[in-house]
């Protein structure tokens, strides 16, 4: 639910169209609940959850590092007040000049999944650190993440062996186990994965030092999920089964974790209607839709809670969908959302946990509506 300081923000500032809302003390909360959860690993924002100013320099100066995937997230870093060895290039696919770029502003750690990368890396980013991404299933992810990135635990093998027979420091290896994951036995599958990688290169005389264990850790939408705590007993428990007494060096990724529940979209409701006049279920059309930041309601795979000031009356399913001329602006109808029957055109709608993953998704003016505007308290 937003918290009492956005609701107070809302109400005095009242905002003309929809916006995001951010509350920095639940940043802040997070950040220390990750903190107290896995005390021995490094955290590493996920810029792209959110790249807000704000959000960044509250966190550079909590101590977070950062995981950036772009020159202009890595230059945001900087300029949040994080020095360079507080940053990872953790984009799988890099032009070989912002390799270069990045080694420039003092970057030297950089994730990679194939010979190719690692030959990028070895002739711009002489010396650099790599951690080699290794496939996940995604299993238990309400947002899993695809092939696209990470290769098979073999192949990570031959990955970091030619990053160390060019230079390279073979750092260690990576891995996702799918954004808003639910399952706190992910972790230990792929944890199991990676100590393979590690004891192969072992024999060789290649000794990783390090598991980026990603993010993936969940924000609260309309289902419970565990507590930061859960999931770092969860994890401890897996590195110790999988690695003994010799624990690697560990870093964690959160980004929904870390702001989805800070945020809250205030929207507005255009529009409601029928398509016919014995249809049960009413459209409801609200001045924000995919195209507006909410492009993660494609598939319906996430759920945001919705509050209106007029919850606790009668509900009725509607299909909600977004203002603009695109059929694929809908994003709630295979499985219909409950709303007030009392519910009219003009009421105010927040819809809640949107602090990531919204605004960066916005188009610039598709329709001619402009991106989501952005407050940050």
């Amino acid at each position: 639910m937003a918290t009492q300081r956005v609701l107070d923000f809302l109400a005095t500032r009242r905002p003309d169209g929809p916006c995001l809302v951010v509350d920095l003390d639940v940043v802040r909360d997070n950040y220390r609940a990750f903190e107290k959860a896995l005390p021995d690993s490094r955290i590493f924002y996920a810029v792209k959850a959110n790249p807000a100013p704000e959000i960044l320099r509250l966190l550079a100066s909590l101590g977070s590092n950062f995981d950036t995937a772009s020159v202009a997230e890595i230059e945001m870093a900087l300029d949040a007040g994080a020095t360079p060895d507080r940053i990872s290039f953790g984009n799988t696919i890099k032009k070989e000049r912002d390799i270069a770029r990045a080694y420039e502003h003092g970057i030297r750690l950089f994730a990679v999944d194939c010979e190719a990368e690692v030959e990028k890396v070895a002739r711009v980013a002489p010396g650099s650190r790599v951690f080699c991404r290794v496939l996940t299933d995604g299993e238990g992810a309400e947002w899993p993440l695809s092939r696209k990135f990470g290769c098979a635990p073999s192949m990570a093998v031959d990955v970091l062996r030619r990053a160390h027979a060019l230079g390279l420091d073979a750092y260690g290896v990576s891995f996702h186990v799918g954004s808003q994951q639910t399952d706190l036995t992910a972790w230990d599958r792929a944890l199991g994965d990676a100590k393979r990688v590690f004891a192969m290169l072992a024999e060789e005389g290649i000794v990783l030092k390090m598991v980026n264990m990603g993010g993936g850790f969940p924000t609260r939408y309309l289902r419970d999920v565990p507590a930061a705590q859960a999931y770092g007993q969860a994890i401890f428990s897996a590195l110790r089964a999988h690695f003994g007494n010799q624990l690697p060096e560990t870093i964690i990724e959160p980004g929904r974790g870390m702001v989805g529940n800070a945020g809250t979209i205030r929207s507005e409701v255009v529009l409601i209607s029928k398509k016919a006049d014995n249809d049960n279920v009413r459209w409801v059309y609200l001045d924000i839709g995919k195209f507006g930041g909410l492009a993660e309601t494609m598939d319906e795979a996430i759920r945001y809670p919705i509050s209106t000031t007029h919850d606790g009356g009668e509900t009725g399913e509607c299909v909600l969908a977004g203002p603009t001329c695109d059929s694929a602006d809908v994003m709630y109808e295979k499985t219909p959302y409950p709303l007030p029957l009392s519910l009219t055109i003009g009421d105010e709608v927040l819809i809640e946990g949107t602090g990531a993953y919204t605004t960066t998704y916005a188009s610039v003016a598709f329709n001619g509506f402009e991106p989501l505007r952005s407050y940050v308290i």
